[in-house]
Formats: C-alpha cells, sequence, structure tokens
C-alpha cells in the first residue's frame, strides 16, 4: 500500500496529467482501497476452499475468488487508465486477516471465514457506496456503482454461511 501511495505522489512532479491523481486523493485512496480489499477476498478465499470443511464454506470461498478476482482484473484496468498506482501484493492488514484465518480448522475456521466475509463486505459496501456518490472521476464513480449489487450479493452470501455455521457445533 505505501509502495502505492508513494508512486502516485511521486507521478505529480513527472507530468502535469498525474496532478490530477494528487489534487484528487480520495479517488486514488478508494481505488488502493478497493484493491486491497480485492486481494484479500481471493486469498481468504482460496484459503476456505483449502481449509474449509463444509460445502458452505467452500462455495463461498470459490465465489470470492472467482468474482473478486474479476474485479479485480477490472480494477487494475481502471487505475492503469486514470495514472493511479494500486497495491500489487498483499498489504499487512490483508497478511494479518490471512494468519488470524490460518491456525483455525473445521467449524471454528468456517465461523471465522464466513463473520470475516460478512463484516468486509458491510465495509466493502460503504465504502464503493461513498465512490460511487462521491468521486469527481465519472469512470470510478461508474464502475464503483457498478460493483455494489455483487457486494451485496456476497453479503447476503457470507451472511447465510454463517448461519449455517453458527448451527454446527
Amino acid at each position: 500500500m505505501e509502495v502505492a501511495e508513494d508512486e502516485n505522489m511521486s507521478k505529480s512532479a513527472i507530468d502535469d496529467q498525474a496532478i490530477v491523481v494528487v489534487d484528487n486523493d480520495n479517488d486514488a485512496k478508494f481505488l488502493m482501497e478497493a484493491a486491497e480489499m480485492q486481494m484479500e477476498a481471493i486469498s481468504l478465499g482460496k484459503l476456505a476452499q483449502q481449509k474449509g470443511t463444509s460445502s458452505h464454506v467452500k462455495d463461498l470461498g470459490k465465489m470470492m475468488e472467482s468474482d473478486h478476482s474479476k474485479s479485480m482484473t477490472e480494477l487494475e484496468v481502471l487505475a492503469q487508465s486514470n495514472s493511479i498506482a494500486i497495491p500489487t501484493s498483499a498489504t499487512e492488514n490483508s497478511q494479518d486477516a490471512y494468519e488470524k484465518l490460518e491456525d483455525e480448522t473445521g467449524n471454528e475456521f468456517g465461523k471465522k471465514y464466513s463473520k470475516m466475509m460478512v463484516e468486509h463486505h458491510e465495509d466493502a459496501i460503504g465504502l464503493y457506496e461513498k465512490a460511487a456518490s462521491d468521486s469527481e472521476n465519472p469512470e470510478i464513480r461508474t464502475w464503483a456503482s457498478e460493483q455494489l449489487p455483487g457486494l451485496r450479493t456476497h453479503l447476503e452470501e457470507a451472511k447465510a454461511c454463517k448461519e449455517e455455521c453458527d448451527k454446527m457445533k
């Protein structure tokens, strides 16, 4: 994340077009946070497919990996077209989330994973709603708006998975 922030700041010294990035820091910040969320959902989704012991946990993980991989590809194109650097590897926060789950097993893994997905998607929806209404860049506004239905579906799926996990001993 720090590397992306530094790249975005250093671009202002390189060319006049990149000054827009620094002036409109909220768009750069949104794309960087969105990238972090996408990568985290992908890595945790892979982990859920490996460590999940129930089909609903594995299925949730597969959906997260698949859908967020597609969104990440779109996000990379959007960031590049707007000369905004985004993180390209797991951030410290993402690594911490992964490590919290990595040692869990059985239904405890499922409970913690699904709870984390509920919380993360609630946060993501708030972030994307703000970008969809507040971004000065019409491309970013549109992309954020287009992502919201999928994020809301993920939230509902994560809640359903959490309910199933909470029923189990």
